[in-house]
Formats: structure tokens, C-alpha cells, sequence
């Protein structure tokens, strides 16, 4: 399973270090068991619930997230160098795991994609940060996946949880204005 995650998110290989890129790859794995979902059933979640007939994916909406938080990121530091630091392998495993969660808030109900039980008490960052925190991930990534939506608003944000909050909607929003 793991060789065909990377295939449908190239974006794990540009983790740089090694054992971050494959506690991440876990918790993708672990949330598609979790949910009862099959590798080829990402393609056909919608990334959100909140749009109706979103015909945007998880696997697109994630892979969007993270490539617009990159190119941020390196926008950032050319201009703002020197003022924080920004550490490019957390963003990127914070990017990708940012709705993780969402493979346990979500399930197959004959055909279509609903709340699961589950996802009716807990949002996906929640489900999220305890599904890269039972995967040993850094501090810094279960900070970027807990904070990403409307429960990380009023409190602090490191610069990377920043950046993807921001990815995410950019992502979001022009999708939902037009539906």
C-alpha cells in the first residue's frame, strides 16, 4: 500500500528526512485502515462535506495544500529572511497530514461519502493530530494538523501551521465561492 501512496502523493518523497517521510506515510495508512477504506477509494472522496458534489478529492486537495505551502514558504524566506526560520520537512509532513483525519470523519454510506460515527464527534484535526500523535510524529506536525481549521483561530500558530492554515483555504475557498 505504501509504494502506491507515494505513487498518488509524490509530494512524501520530498520529506528529506527518512524517518519523518515514513511515520507520515504511516498515518495515511493507518487512518485508510482505520476508516475501512480501500487505497483507490481516495480518489473518490471529496476533500470536503461542506461543498455539496465537491468534485475536488483528498488526494487533490491535499496534494494542492502542500505545493501551495511550499511555494509560500520559499516566497517567505526570500522576502522575510531572517525573521523566523522555517523548517521545510514539517511543513511538508504538516501539509500532507493536515486532513488526514478526514479518512475517519468520513465514511462510505451505499455509495456516497457521509459523517462517519466517529467524525460526528470529533473534526478531522482532532482524529488527525491523534492519529500522527500514536505515530510518534514531532510536536511541530500534530501543532500543524490541530491548528490548520477554525480551532487553531485566537490561539498561537507556529510559522509553518501559519502557512498551511492559509494553503488550505486558499484551496478552499475559490472551490466553495463557486459552487
Amino acid at each position: 500500500m505504501k509504494a502506491n501512496l507515494k505513487k498518488l502523493m509524490p509530494e512524501f518523497d520530498l520529506i528529506q528526512n527518512d524517518e519523518l517521510r515514513e511515520k507520515t506515510i504511516n498515518v495515511w495508512v493507518e487512518a485508510i485502515e482505520k476508516g475501512g477504506w480501500e487505497l483507490s477509494d481516495l480518489e473518490r472522496i471529496p476533500f470536503t462535506l461542506l461543498i455539496p458534489n465537491c468534485k475536488v478529492n483528498i488526494i487533490d486537495h491535499t496534494r494542492g495544500v502542500t505545493q501551495v505551502a511550499i511555494e509560500s514558504a520559499k516566497k517567505l524566506m526570500k522576502f522575510n529572511s531572517g525573521e523566523y526560520d522555517i523548517d521545510a520537512d514539517m511543513l511538508i509532513s504538516g501539509g500532507l497530514l493536515h486532513d488526514v483525519g478526514k479518512i475517519v470523519e468520513y465514511v462510505d454510506s451505499e455509495g456516497s461519502v457521509k459523517k462517519s460515527p466517529m467524525g460526528k464527534l470529533l473534526r478531522h484535526p482532532f482524529s488527525g493530530a491523534g492519529l500522527a500523535m500514536r505515530h510518534d510524529l514531532p510536536d511541530k506536525v500534530v501543532h500543524i494538523i490541530a491548528v490548520h481549521a477554525k480551532e487553531g483561530d485566537g490561539g498561537y500558530r507556529c510559522p509553518e501551521a501559519v502557512i498551511v492554515h492559509h494553503a488550505d483555504f486558499m484551496n478552499f475557498e475559490p472551490i466553495k465561492m463557486g459552487s
